[in-house]
């Protein structure tokens, strides 16, 4: 075979294979669309790979040709859920000029994620089946939290940069996202009306103080 025809060869397989990779791609996509939706219809514990797979229109063998088990698709949909999380608090960050505002700015683009994305917070603290991992791997459990805790680097280092020194900045950071996380708790469940108070301007209000504190070396 001529140099040429080879080459013709080698770039018709490689084309096919870029076909079956997006074909694969959507399909899959399609399958964590039709799984977020039957694990908010029924949570963890109730949702199933047979109901998944009807609802995507698949059959569950399909279903196990991309995952081993309905655990495997809802780390899938939590791990894309997180990407999307620090993309929305890099983008917050647009414009911001100074440590004040990069660390106000991160800290509120945290919680507006969440607020904006209720369904998310659902998958993030894994509150569809309660407040507690279900049979995530060691390995995998470890890989979420790091991609959770990277959405606060912004935050930390923005207070480092306020003269935080990494303990105080550690404490804080913990200590805000335990504040945030019961804010939005209160948010999605309406149950802010209750106090007659704004979710959103408290976390301000928060993150404000926070930010005090650090900048009087944890005194206020």
């Amino acid at each position: 075979m001529k140099d040429s025809s080879k080459k013709q060869a080698t770039t018709a397989i490689d084309a096919r294979k870029d076909r079956l990779a997006l074909v694969s791609d959507a399909k899959k996509a399609h399958i964590l669309a039709a799984a977020k939706e039957v694990f908010e219809e029924h949570g963890l514990d109730g949702a199933n790979v047979r109901e998944i797979a009807k609802r995507a229109g698949y059959t569950p063998g399909a279903i196990y040709s991309y995952f081993t088990a309905k655990e495997e698709i809802y780390g899938a949909l939590l791990a894309d859920s997180l990407e999307r999380l620090n993309e929305a608090v890099s983008n917050s960050l647009g414009g911001a000029k100074s440590s004040v505002q990069r660390a106000e700015q991160s800290a509120l683009g945290f919680y507006e994620f969440y607020a904006s994305n209720p369904r998310d917070l659902d998958l993030g603290f894994y509150l569809f089946g309660g407040a507690r991992p279900y049979g995530l791997t060691p390995e995998l459990n470890a890989k979420l939290n790091t991609r959770l805790r990277d959405s606060l680097q912004h935050f930390e280092l923005a207070l480092l940069e306020l003269g935080a020194s990494p303990k105080l900045a550690k404490e804080e950071v913990t200590a805000f996202f335990a504040h945030c996380v019961g804010l939005l708790i209160l948010e999605n469940t309406h149950r802010i009306r209750m106090f007659q108070e704004n979710s959103a301007k408290l976390c301000v209000t928060y993150i404000k103080q926070v930010i005090e504190r650090v900048k009087s070396g944890g005194k206020v």
